[in-house]
């Protein structure tokens, strides 16, 4: 631990549905939930009314119906989230130059690095209070809790004890008093099977698991895990905020207009994709052992599958071949909506021949499908030519019903329009670079 409380975990609150609910007037104060909207779909994000009802990420789409039918059931609008957290992003990088995002709503950000006058637990806590009156300004209205900690574990900790909208700073000195109470739960890594071993050995508490013994924590859990919940339990995390982190990884993938559901198009735009990510990975010098594919269905659920060659490589062909088998493993009747290939375990050498001396491939020829003319999922940005913006309310038999209205007007009125109605246009988001 650092002998000051100077690093800073910021958690946008219910990233995905606030950012709905601040363009949507109508919905503010409402239950949102955002994700598959269809019977197979998966929560992405809730909002807290709809917390209340028990409604949580991942929980099933028919589930989260069942416990709050009356919640506004929206697809995602991921140009909406990824501007949002841009804004964001950049109102913590000036603050400190080291900041480490952990995904579009939460990031680390090293205070020590910050240039202020000192570190000090009055001064770190004027620091939190500033950046969240200006994150809340910069997004439209946003709101994140905001954890300070001598260490990233504890910061991620104190960000979850006053939400939303929030602020813990952690003393230095006083960590372990704020953990010992705790379930073993809040620590990373310990998910339901974990939770379950150390049940069985009567370890609920930090307290109950600082009092094992290292040794006995590898015995039980093996010994990367079993040593690093040692070290957790007695709030002993030396992990730096990194603001550029190693490259692990290659990988590219693409979100289609419309559902695939043809194999043979699917294995061809992997085929693509992986001819891509080796021309990257010989570009700069990498190669790479393990070989993965990521598959978003139709309902948002992603899937991932993953294969560790014998020797590295940076060929796209063989990146294709791997790629093509993996997919062969899934369901993907239901509709494919993202489709991505990526190489780790990456390396600065080559065994060539990896499969032996193969003929060149033939190229697979390409073509996606025409996009829909008429695609209205709920929640999606529309303009009518005499009504304006405003956002689908929903859809079917060949009726869409919008509501008429910005994040910068009132609620405004609802009306319904046939589906192929010339005056109604989808508002594409801006196109990404």
């Amino acid at each position: 631990m650092r002998s000051t409380a100077s690093i800073l975990h910021l958690d946008l609150d219910a990233f995905f549905a606030a950012v709905e609910q601040r363009d949507k007037p109508s919905l503010r104060g409402k239950p949102v939930i955002v994700g598959g909207t269809g019977g197979r779909g998966v929560v992405a994000t809730a909002s807290y009314e709809a917390r209340r009802f028990g409604v949580g990420s991942a929980m099933s789409t028919r589930e989260a119906r069942a416990r709050c039918p009356h919640a506004a059931f929206l697809s995602g609008r991921f140009h909406a989230y990824r501007e949002t957290s841009a804004r964001v992003m950049q109102v913590l990088r000036e603050l400190s130059p080291l900041v480490e995002p952990l995904s579009l709503d939460e990031a680390f950000v090293d205070l020590a690095a910050a240039g202020l006058p000192d570190l000090e637990v009055a001064t770190v806590t004027e620091v939190g209070a500033q950046l969240r009156a200006r994150v809340h300004e910069v997004t439209g209205g946003l709101t994140a809790t905001v954890g300070i900690a001598s260490s990233k574990f504890l910061a991620k900790v104190a960000s979850e004890l006053d939400k939303p909208d929030g602020m813990t700073v952690v003393p230095p000195g006083t960590e372990l008093d704020l953990l010992r109470p705790m379930k073993v739960t809040v620590i990373p890594g310990v998910g339901p099977a974990t939770a379950e071993r150390l049940r069985r050995a009567g370890i609920h508490t930090i307290a109950e698991l600082e009092q094992v013994s290292e040794d006995e924590l590898v015995r039980l859990l093996g010994q990367a895990h079993g040593h690093g919940l040692w070290q957790l339990a007695r709030a002993q995390d030396p992990r730096s905020v990194l603001a550029e982190r190693e490259t692990k990884s290659v990988s590219v993938e693409g979100t289609y207009d419309s559902d695939l559901t043809d194999r043979r198009l699917m294995e061809g735009l992997l085929t693509r994709q992986a001819k891509e990510v080796g021309t990257r990975m010989r570009k700069n010098g990498f190669s790479g052992r393990t070989v993965s594919i990521k598959v978003r269905l139709h309902d948002f659920t992603t899937l991932s599958r993953s294969s560790t060659l014998s020797s590295p490589t940076d060929d796209g062909a063989t990146i294709g071949r791997v790629a093509r088998s993996l997919l062969g493993d899934l369901d993907t009747t239901g509709g494919v909506r993202l489709l991505g290939v990526g190489v780790s375990g990456l390396a600065d050498w080559v065994q060539e021949d990896l499969f032996g001396e193969t003929a060149d491939e033939e190229e697979v020829e390409v073509t996606l499908p025409e996009p829909p003319r008429r695609s209205w999922p709920p929640g999606a940005d529309v303009v009518h030519d005499e009504m304006g913006p405003g956002w689908v309310w929903g859809s079917g038999s060949g009726v869409v019903t919008v509501r008429f209205e910005t994040a910068d007007t009132p609620p405004g009125p609802v009306r319904s329009y046939k589906s192929d109605d010339p005056a109604l246009h989808r508002a594409e988001p801006p196109t990404e670079e």
